[in-house]
């Protein structure tokens, strides 16, 4: 009766430990609905000039996306996250937002990423969802596993593997995810590396890691669109803004209890659906149901814009800077009624793109001058600024453009990352 007494008050004990936790999201990632090919709208038509500013490049720089298979069945997945702020466990974020049909996971391990394809084999720990080594994910559902004891410092790279028995739609996907993820036949999930793998750069229904940390620590959500996503930046370096301003978090020591996730969509409109359904749309799915959150940067509206300039969209699909300004007002609000604070981020340069001209220009000054002056956020960064070449406003500094004359290379990002005030994130 003794030992039953005990054993009843450690379960007690951990059950009211795991509830008192106060979980915040470490790594994040914005589902969509992967396209093939992947949508590039920095591509002009091959063969003709589309604006006075700028003739298409002869060779248009490659996508950073690569393919990714439709379909898997019987076969392993190996993803990479870093984190941004440590804890002493995990659980794990899954989502078939997307998906028509149910997705079987037969098994799913978690494990600290050694070189390439590699894990820490000693790192290896079973994920289980109560209780369950398998879970299926159905259609519009997003499940959250039981707690992992797997002790994760600030950026540091984790391996989620998961194996999928069957045939499965793998279009639920977050196409640029920019680190390399593994596919090999078979259930590997233990597996100290996988061999003859082949190698995409997407994250398949994974959409969040978690972890307990202190009272005071909370999360960072980067909202935006493929400026934010990383687009242009190195593959499996961590360069894309958000993620360098974690760095600069864990170096400061007022600021370490702090997170970022990136939820940036490459082609990701305010108001209307393209890549990812809308900002306003999916608001609720990759902001408020985040664990920890207590800031968002805001940087969307520049597809919206472009779109405008496309030539042959539809009246319907153009947009103007009112309604722009009014859909970021609204995810302002909505943000703030969660107790979310936002930081405003200035639309940056994009001068030499094909779809440029003076009414794009125009809307993006127009958008940014009420980002500056409305009061609605309750700080700002300013992105133009920190990327516009100075002898040319309507560009990019030549240091910082990829190419493609809209997204900012590793230098960009930097700047992006070092532009933001971290003494705003400590204010009462």
């Amino acid at each position: 009766m003794r030992k039953l007494i005990l054993l009843l008050s450690c379960i007690l004990a951990f059950s009211a430990h795991a509830q008192n936790d106060h979980w915040v999201s470490t790594w994040g990632t914005a589902t969509q609905l992967a396209m093939d090919p992947p949508l590039n709208f920095v591509r002009p038509p091959p063969a003709e000039k589309t604006s006075e500013n700028a003739a298409p490049a002869a060779n248009p720089l490659p996508s950073p996306i690569p393919p990714v298979p439709t379909e898997l069945n019987n076969q392993t997945v190996r993803m990479i996250v870093r984190s941004s702020v440590a804890g002493d466990r995990v659980r794990l974020q899954f989502a078939n937002a997307q998906g028509m049909a149910p997705v079987h996971f037969g098994a799913v391990h978690v494990a600290l990423h050694g070189k390439g394809a590699a894990i820490d084999a000693g790192s290896d720990k079973v994920v289980t969802f109560g209780g369950q080594a398998s879970v299926i994910l159905h259609p519009g559902s997003l499940v959250v596993s039981d707690p992992v004891d797997l002790p994760v410092a600030a950026l540091t790279e984790l391996a989620v593997s998961v194996y999928l028995p069957q045939v499965t739609d793998a279009r639920t996907t977050h196409a640029l995810g920019l680190n390399t993820t593994y596919i090999t036949k078979g259930n590997n999930v233990g597996a100290s590396t996988l061999t003859d793998a082949d190698t995409n750069r997407s994250y398949f229904w994974l959409t969040g890691v978690e972890v307990p940390a202190a009272a005071n620590a909370g999360t960072i959500i980067a909202f935006g669109d493929s400026i934010t996503d990383g687009f242009s930046t190195t593959p499996d370096q961590h360069r894309e803004w958000p993620a360098l301003l974690a760095q600069r978090l864990q170096a400061n020591r007022d600021t370490a209890q702090l997170g970022v996730i990136n939820m940036g969509i490459s082609g990701n409109r305010v108001l209307r659906t393209v890549t990812g359904v809308s900002a306003l749309a999916r608001f609720d799915r990759d902001v408020l149901a985040r664990s920890g959150v207590r800031w968002m940067i805001l940087l969307e509206g520049i597809n919206d814009i472009n779109f405008t300039a496309l030539p042959g969209s539809p009246e319907s699909e153009h947009a103007t800077a009112e309604a722009i300004i009014g859909g970021l007002s609204q995810l302002v609000d909505r943000a703030h009624a969660q107790g979310i604070k936002v930081m405003g981020a200035t639309l940056t340069p994009m001068g030499g793109l094909w779809l440029f001209n003076e009414k794009t220009e125009a809307m993006r000054q127009q958008v940014n001058q009420w980002i500056r002056t409305s009061g609605k956020y309750d700080a700002l960064v300013d992105f133009d600024a920190a990327t516009r070449d100075p002898a040319k406003p309507t560009h990019m500094k030549t240091a910082h453009n990829s190419g493609d004359n809209i997204h900012p290379n590793d230098a960009g990002n930097a700047a992006m990352a070092e532009a933001i005030d971290l003494a705003v994130f400590n204010s009462k």
